[in-house]
């Protein structure tokens, strides 16, 4: 997994009005929850604002990072869970953070990287990624950048299904009945088929 290192300030006010403020100047509201747990056992909640470009930079990528985030001082390594955009702009709003801790295992979206060439595909088949990520589980240091899916003997009309993946150090998450990719039958391919049919 790919490290990026950002710095944020820790917020005092946390009302709409100041939120307001926040975001005028270029400054993005985030909240990191972790291991901890207040008296009624709910996560306790850190609030901080980074500069937009460093969140941008995070965003704006296929990629999944493990993030070392700088907070007055005290280092932090998180993940992003989730990020709220702006419907129109698409300008990130709110980023929630998981900070996560050494040898205990989190759950994450990994890219899918089909390989190779499908038998489908030079029959006329069209490649199709059903989905964009798997989720796995896994402590941090064992999950990679992206699952590499050797594609290379999938026929036309036929599917990679999450059960039939496997990954070492990783559990999948995703439901194993979740269809990952498939080669669909295009126009020349039934017209193919059908010549060859009828030879």
């Amino acid at each position: 997994m790919r490290e990026f290192s950002i710095n944020g300030s820790v917020r005092a006010n946390l009302g709409k009005k100041a939120t307001k403020e926040v975001r005028k100047n270029g400054l993005v509201p985030c909240v990191m929850y972790g291991e901890k747990r207040d008296e009624n056992g709910l996560p306790v909640a850190t609030h901080f604002v980074v500069n937009e470009k460093e969140i941008n930079k995070i965003y704006f990528t296929p990629h999944v990072y493990l993030v070392n985030i700088n907070i007055d001082g005290v280092e932090h390594k998180a993940i992003v869970k989730e990020v709220q955009c702006h419907p129109v702009k698409d300008n990130v709003l709110h980023v929630d953070f998981y900070e996560v801790v050494a040898n205990r295992p989190i759950v994450v979206g990994v890219p899918i990287a089909p390989k190779g060439l499908a038998e489908g595909v030079r029959a006329g088949g069209k490649l199709m990624a059903m989905i964009r990520k798997i989720n796995v589980k896994a402590t941090y240091d064992l999950i990679p950048e992206k699952l590499d899916i050797d594609v290379t003997n999938l026929g036309l009309g036929k599917s990679i299904k999450v059960g039939d993946l496997s990954f070492e150090g990783l559990e999948l998450v995703t439901p194993k009945e979740v269809i990952v990719c498939t080669v669909k039958m295009t126009r020349a391919a039934m017209g193919a088929l059908a010549a060859a049919n009828k030879g």
